[in-house]
């Protein structure tokens, strides 16, 4: 029997006996493991189709401690179709600014989103419980809308089983076990993942010999909002970097390297945190004001992924698939976009719209974005923290000849900052006849764009969509079992018209229910649009 009580920043979905423990084994349709921002999102993108969606959380709500704070543009996006992006993006601390230093002297600044015509900006800093909550608040509206999610707090999962069809799945209460069997069955559990282990099922990769420290620090401070990242920082206790980034509710997140062979127990001891805290605001402002020391962890850089995200009826998606360093926001983000890319496909398959093997192109696709993920934080870690004498030397040249050349600034790594995956070349995607910007080219996500009545990402919602730019508006083709909207664009802004005209007078997308370009033509064309369609829909896969 469960008997831990949890501490929760916020008690979101408190423990509740349900009939399924007082009877035989019911089959649901989906079943998430793990209630983080990957396996709400999933939830919250089925519910809203139509599809069943049953999450069962060892927790009561969101856990203690900020955890991930930097939340980029492409994820916002994704929240804002589910319906919780606005509240997200009010909440958070808004920026684009960077800046880096080595030493005491600043390298550079860049601006991550320089043009106008978003409605998101390039990131927020909002601490994970209020991602969370916020999530769990659109699942709320959902549910008064009658979308069929539920989420069970206190529900641990003991046991997985995997069938040919099915996954039977053994649940500890506070009022004892139950069990339940699932269709499909997806592991969002986390880095440490329960399932995975369940399943005996590797997670390889590199471990990085190095450690830092978090301090979310509460105090009110004159500092912009920006994020800033030192190269060998010029207050003591620092180590090779530090990072300083502001959140709402006047903390303040600061990390500090440590290195490798440390007593994890001493440097986790306040005053010791203090002393390095202290150093850090005296040599930005000459004084400390006060503040309180809110969460404290020491983390150690991982890259790993398991082999394959998809075994049988069971799929995993988020931490327990991929793991990368917290520098660059690539964890929650890139976990995120898993449940992005799952949750249309696996919705299809389970009304009979798609074949099973769709949900292949979800472990593929996602698989490539992990790679894509670990070689840009590994790069970065290797910047950041260079292991030998050339290395070190290397890295400091690059960082005085980027004072004073921007051609240098570009081989700077102080965290490649979290950006959507191009699935160049991937068997869901059509042709390119257009031959316009390569940002909207098959397989990438669609920029956003202002249009007369809003914003172009506001009309791209749950389904597959024929978007036209200038010309006539085209006459939807009939696809079998596959719906299909159509967006209208006679008088493209500026901004639409430089992301997906190019040269060209008028175009023809054809775009995915994720948002991103399946295929893309100079006029309409019924027979491509179709084939276009059958391809991205799994119709054709071997």
């Amino acid at each position: 029997m469960v008997a831990v009580r949890y501490q929760t920043a916020f008690k979101l979905y408190p423990y509740a006996r349900v009939p399924d423990q007082d009877a035989a084994p019911v089959r649901h349709p989906v079943v998430i493991i793990g209630g983080g921002p990957v396996g709400l999102a999933l939830a919250l993108d089925l519910g809203q189709r139509g599809t069943p969606a049953l999450v069962l959380d060892d927790h009561e709500g969101a856990g203690l401690g900020s955890k991930a704070i930097c939340f980029a543009k492409r994820t916002l996006d994704i929240a804002t179709r589910l319906g919780a992006g606005a509240p997200m993006v009010d909440k958070g601390v808004v920026w684009n600014v960077g800046r880096v230093f080595h030493g005491a002297g600043k390298v550079f600044e860049f601006n991550l989103l320089p043009e106008e015509g978003h409605r998101n900006p390039a990131f927020i800093n909002l601490q994970q419980p209020y991602f969370e909550r916020f999530l769990h608040d659109a699942i709320r509206t959902a549910q008064s809308e009658g979308a069929p999610i539920e989420v069970r707090g206190r529900n641990s999962v003991t046991s997985v089983t995997p069938h040919a069809d099915h996954s039977v799945i053994e649940v500890d209460t506070p009022d004892g076990p139950y069990t339940l069997e699932a269709d499909w069955l997806i592991a969002c559990d986390g880095a440490r993942s329960p399932t995975r282990d369940m399943l005996g099922l590797s997670f390889d990769g590199r471990v990085f010999e190095d450690n830092f420290l978090i301090a979310d620090v509460r105090m009110k401070a004159n500092f912009p909002t920006e994020r800033w990242f030192w190269f060998e920082p010029p207050f003591e206790g620092a180590g090779q970097s530090a990072l300083l980034h502001k959140q709402p509710d006047d903390i303040w997140r600061i990390d500090f390297q440590l290195g490798w062979d440390i007593d994890r127990a001493q440097e986790l001891e306040p005053e010791r945190i203090r002393a390095r805290v202290d150093a850090m605001l005296s040599s930005q402002s000459g004084t400390v004001p006060e503040y309180e020391l809110e969460w404290t962890s020491i983390y150690t850089f991982q890259c790993r992924r398991m082999e394959r995200f998809r075994h049988g009826p069971v799929l995993f998606a988020g931490d327990s698939a991929h793991q990368v360093s917290p520098f660059g926001a690539r964890g929650a983000n890139s976990g995120v976009q898993d449940a992005d890319n799952l949750g249309w496909k696996l919705d299809l398959v389970c009304k009979g719209a798609a074949d099973a093997r769709l949900l292949d192109t979800y472990a593929t696709e996602r698989e490539f974005a992990a790679d894509e993920n670990i070689l840009n934080s590994s790069r970065a870690t290797d910047f950041m923290t260079p292991k030998s004498e050339i290395s070190q030397i290397f890295r400091n040249a690059v960082l005085e000849m980027a004072a004073r050349a921007p051609f240098a600034r570009p081989l700077v790594n102080s965290g490649r900052l979290s950006v959507p995956c191009t699935y160049d070349g991937f068997a869901l995607f059509g042709e390119d006849a257009l031959n316009g910007p390569a940002r909207t080219r098959p397989g990438s996500a669609c920029p956003d764009a202002p249009l007369a009545d809003g914003y172009l990402l506001d009309h791209l919602r749950g389904g597959f969509t024929l978007l036209s730019i200038g010309g006539e508006a085209p006459q939807l083709p009939n696809s079998d079992s596959i719906s299909l909207q159509s967006l209208h664009v006679p008088d493209p802004s500026e901004e639409l018209a430089e992301r997906y005209l190019g040269a060209a007078a008028e175009a023809v997308y054809l775009i995915r229910p994720d948002q991103h370009v399946v295929a893309r033509w100079p006029a309409f064309d019924a027979a491509a649009v179709v084939a276009a369609l059958t391809i991205a829909s799994g119709k054709e896969l071997a």
